[in-house]
């Protein structure tokens, strides 16, 4: 008996309906590699942004206090590590949209970073003072290092926490002028080495890009404290004495991040503190070879990913203006207005664009660095952080 081909048509239809789903499943994967998020400082969120096309993917909401908000990414560049001023530790899930997890871990912390092999988030803390670590999978808690300091066991402000080669955190404490490496390539009970007297309230801090240098801005007294990584028995150096508000004492607005200092072509370029220029240091002897004058007192200098430009933004009452620095010349080559509040900028991982958070007008500026035209503009509430997933694999970023 022969039988008719009736399930011919039945088969058809069932494949076509597989192969449309697996197709609607393969639109709805995605990389991270083009993602971002913007920090809405007001509202206690945060946007999820991609660069290749230049759209808002998703807002997540109800992080808490973003007065001071900064991120790291994991390993993998999925998840978003959120650092708010309430002391209050995010995990975000960039593919998903959604916070995963969230802890309140002190009660006033100002910063973070992931260890090198991408296993633990540390939290810098004004409030008790010290530094806690966390497991970054579960947030669970591994270890807590009080920044203890005097015969009276007070606790410091913790501030400039970077990560390092090594497995290693290094911090500095405002009022103790300590800088501390935390070592935990042993496991979780860190190997913690202190560095006494290294000068008058350090501020913030970097890391310089291969991890060597760890530099320390000093708020009380002028000049900066730099630590080699390769060589802790030399201890502190301090560098660049008399650089700053000591040749005319000028107010202060906005203190600079230092981890927005720019490298490039073989050079650091750093906000002086107080002051309208840009100092341009040689890291061969740690001095200025030149003083770039800016319109205001700069805040964040960031360098484009070829190292050809450096822009620039600045401290109330000139924060509608961006400068441009061509490196090669060491002069400002161009200037423009995005709007009122410019508090970051943020290039794409092959500076093609830099996107700009334009605070008081409640947008971001996407704009060509070549042209210095404006590409787009995405809508944002008071932004303020831009932060995109190539910092996952940066050291101190």
């Amino acid at each position: 008996m022969r039988y008719g081909r009736t399930w011919l048509p039945a088969l058809v239809a069932s494949l076509g309906l597989l192969l449309a789903s697996t197709a609607t499943q393969a639109d709805e994967l995605r990389g991270t590699g083009d993602l971002g998020v913007v920090i809405e400082r007001e509202a206690g969120s945060l946007v999820i942004v991609e660069h290749s096309d230049r759209t808002t993917l998703a807002r997540v909401e109800d992080l808490g206090d973003f007065s001071h908000a900064s991120v790291k990414f994991s390993r993998d560049a999925r998840y978003a590590f959120v650092f708010g001023r309430d002391g209050g530790l995010s995990r975000i899930d960039l593919l998903t949209g959604t916070l995963e997890n969230r802890v309140v871990q002190a009660g006033n912390s100002v910063g973070g970073a992931i260890s090198q092999d991408g296993s633990l988030v540390a939290v810098s803390n004004y409030e008790p003072g010290g530094v806690h670590v966390f497991r970054a999978d579960d947030l669970g808690e591994v270890a807590r290092i009080p920044a203890e300091f005097g015969d009276d066991g007070e606790l410091s402000r913790v501030v400039g926490l970077v990560d390092a080669p090594g497995q290693k955190f290094v911090f500095s404490l405002f009022e103790a002028g300590e800088i501390w490496v935390a070592d935990f390539s042993d496991g979780d009970e860190p190997d913690i080495r202190r560095f006494e007297d290294v000068g008058k309230q350090p501020y913030d801090a970097l890391i310089t890009p291969g991890g060597r240098y760890y530099i320390a801005g000093l708020f009380g007294e002028d000049g900066l404290v730099l630590l080699d990584l390769w060589d802790l028995d030399a201890g502190p150096q301090r560098i660049m004495d008399g650089y700053g508000r000591g040749e005319e004492p000028l107010p202060v607005f906005k203190m600079p991040h230092l981890e927005g200092w720019a490298a490039a072509d073989g050079k650091l370029f750093l906000p002086a503190v107080g002051r309208h220029e840009l100092l341009v240091v040689d890291p061969d002897g740690w001095q200025a070879v030149a003083r770039i004058p800016t319109h205001g007192q700069p805040i964040f200098a960031v360098a484009r990913p070829d190292g050809r430009q450096v822009w620039v933004n600045f401290a109330y009452p000139d924060n509608d203006v961006v400068q441009v620095v061509d490196v090669a010349d060491l002069e400002v080559a161009h200037e423009i207005e995005p709007g009122p509040g410019v508090l970051h900028m943020e290039f794409t991982p092959r500076g093609e664009q830099v996107w700009l958070s334009v605070r008081d007008e409640d947008r971001v500026e996407v704009y060509d660095p070549d042209s210095m035209e404006r590409i787009t503009s995405l809508e944002a509430i008071t932004p303020s952080g831009i932060f995109m997933t190539w910092r996952a694999h940066r050291t101190g970023l």
